[in-house]
């Protein structure tokens, strides 16, 4: 029995015009990924990719599970194909669905005859394979208005498509069809889940990572790369750039207030991130900020910290608490490695007392007992990349 994969998109349809582009960019991004699992031929048809392995070697359970994380797929069914002959679909359907129906107590049948030279029309195709499935299933009962699950019966050109139930998929919009941003991305639970959700917006993302060595330890940045990797199971393969900030922080302990330590590094943070991703070829900045969750994130302190950076900045976890960021988390893989006990810059030379609601003018004055642009120029030209693949 042959079986292939059907993956529904949505937003894609609604773009007219340039619909082909998105549809293009998504072929683009399976095509990759199913490399890594053998022969795969890929079309379109309908609003639906078909994935279809070439030989018996190709690997369609890691191909299913990797097109379950790319973004611009709302939808994916595994499905049997068989040829246009009611007693081939009987068999088939008998075979095969039974797989997807176990634990259901409800079923509907549909049905589309796309060639209209099959001999049944689709209401007498949905009765003879509802017969099919309680010849089968007994204890299975019809409900047409709220089933727990579906069979579809496509009878199409070449062949006739059977399968039932669809996997949830990644949903958004394919990878690189809206523009590139720049995340900044740190040991904590909210910067991955902060990029992941603009990734899902179509947008391909790089990453900043600052460290501290020898304040922060090399485990710390491998928890990083490790988040990094973990992101890139839906956003695909980047680079995160690794700044260090240890001279940047101890001149800030020696010459400015301590009250002020975390909304000046947050400044040169943002200043080392802006100029990087203009450098990049970035239109904007990601962080992982949620509104009032801690001293650097209250709205006086955000203000205060945005005028650094040129490039718009996104905040897709700006109004979330943290249970409906941790909730993200914990679906994308991210969680359990944000909470390993490693430290992050952010946590070297926490002031008591940070300021909450700081004024613009004094954080000026204290930025101002530094070289500002020396520092983050020198912060830019010790960076280094490491460049994080896709473990599919």
């Amino acid at each position: 029995m042959k079986e292939i994969l059907l993956c529904k998109y949505g937003e894609i349809v609604l773009k007219g015009a340039n619909r082909r582009f998105f549809e293009d960019t998504l072929c683009k991004t399976l095509r990759f990924r199913a490399k890594h699992y053998g022969s795969f031929t890929i079309t379109r048809s309908q609003s639906t990719l078909v994935i279809e392995p070439n030989d018996e070697f190709a690997d369609i359970d890691g191909m299913f599970e990797s097109a379950s994380k790319v973004f611009g797929i709302v939808g994916i069914s595994r499905c049997a194909v068989c040829e246009k002959d009611m007693s081939a679909i009987e068999r088939t359907v008998k075979e095969y669905v039974p797989q997807f129906l176990d634990g259901k107590k409800t079923f509907k049948v549909e049905a589309k005859r796309s060639d209209k030279r099959f001999p049944l029309d689709s209401m007498r195709i949905c009765a003879e394979v509802g017969g099919y499935v309680l010849e089968t299933l007994p204890h299975l009962r019809v409900d047409v208005h709220n089933p727990e699950i579906v069979v579809h019966v496509e009878i199409r050109e070449f062949a006739a498509y059977i399968h039932a139930g669809q996997f949830k998929g990644a949903g958004g919009m394919p990878v690189g069809s809206n523009g590139k941003a720049l995340l900044l991305l740190s040991g904590g639970i909210d910067s991955p889940v902060a990029g992941y959700m603009i990734a899902k917006r179509g947008v391909q993302i790089d990453a900043v990572h600052f460290e501290s060595f020898p304040y922060t330890s090399e485990r710390a940045k491998e928890k990083v790369l490790e988040l990094a990797r973990e992101v890139a199971q839906y956003a695909g393969s980047f680079n995160v750039h690794v700044v260090s900030l240890t001279h940047i922080q101890e001149e800030l302990v020696k010459t400015c207030e301590e009250d002020y330590f975390t909304l000046l590094l947050r400044r040169y943070m943002m200043a080392i991130a802006d100029r990087l991703a203009h450098k990049l070829g970035c239109g904007g900045l990601i962080t992982g900020e949620s509104l009032g969750q801690v001293a650097s994130q209250t709205m006086q302190a955000i203000g205060v910290t945005d005028p650094v950076a040129t490039l718009p900045v996104f905040r897709p976890c700006i109004g979330m608490d943290k249970e409906e960021i941790v909730q993200i988390a914990r679906k994308i893989g991210t969680f359990e490695t944000s909470i390993q006990p490693y430290e992050d810059c952010c946590t070297v030379f926490t002031p008591k007392h940070p300021r909450t609601r700081p004024e613009l003018a004094k954080v000026l004055a204290e930025e101002q007992k530094l070289d500002f642009e020396a520092l983050v120029q020198e912060a830019l030209d010790g960076a280094y990349v490491e460049r994080v693949r896709t473990e599919f």
